[in-house]
């Protein structure tokens, strides 16, 4: 897929490039990024050209992962990173981090949720999801003001630096967005509410 920018009225989403490197790397410096994220630590000048020149445009190319730098409206300087990672048919996971002289000020929802809303009407994705390490409170703020639904904790589903770990998922559906969906949604009936004509899936206990 070609690369697209997208812009808010404050911020401009686009595709990274070399020009952008040294931002890259200075900004994942910080510690709280290298903590959060899978980057690697220590984050070298090496790690952000093969982010920028090769990571990120193959994922482009190849449909794999949709990778926008997030800027204010100059177009350079730098807020942070967010991508969309393909994981099924119809699913995007989504993943982001914030410089830290940017945090604070609503960029990173903003960008969430345009680049949400790009991947419900330009990718046919129905259904965008979210994760964050157990304990990566400023991820959840986001996702919460971005109106994802938390759907609970998944056990040692995320390896961070060769450790696994549990984390929180959410998500976030086109039609939270008031979208339509590209595929029929058929929502679970509410716990204890009782299959029609009695044709439930569970087994009858053993006692």
């Amino acid at each position: 897929m070609q690369p697209v920018t997208l812009t808010t009225d404050r911020l401009v989403l686009r595709p990274v490039g070399p020009q952008d490197t040294d931002a890259v790397h200075a900004a994942a410096q910080d510690p709280d990024i290298q903590r959060w994220t899978t980057i690697p630590s220590p984050y070298l000048p090496e790690h952000a050209r093969s982010f920028v020149e090769q990571l990120a445009a193959d994922g482009w190319a190849d449909g794999s992962l949709y990778t926008f730098g997030v800027f204010l409206p100059d177009a350079t300087t730098l807020v942070g990173v967010n991508s969309l990672a393909m994981r099924s048919l119809g699913t995007a996971e989504i993943g982001f981090w914030t410089a830290k002289e940017h945090r604070g000020r609503g960029y990173t929802t903003e960008a969430v949720l345009t680049a949400s809303r790009w991947a419900f009407t330009d990718l046919a994705v129905d259904r965008v999801e979210w994760r964050a390490e157990v304990g990566n409170n400023a991820s959840r703020a986001v996702a919460r003001h971005a109106g994802f639904t938390l759907e609970g904790t998944q056990r040692s589903a995320v390896n961070n630096k060769g450790v696994r770990r549990d984390c929180w998922v959410g998500s976030l559906l086109p039609s939270d967005l008031g979208l339509p969906s590209t595929a029929p949604y058929l929502p679970a009936p509410p716990v204890g509410t009782s299959s029609p004509s009695g044709t439930g899936t569970s087994s009858p206990s053993d006692g």
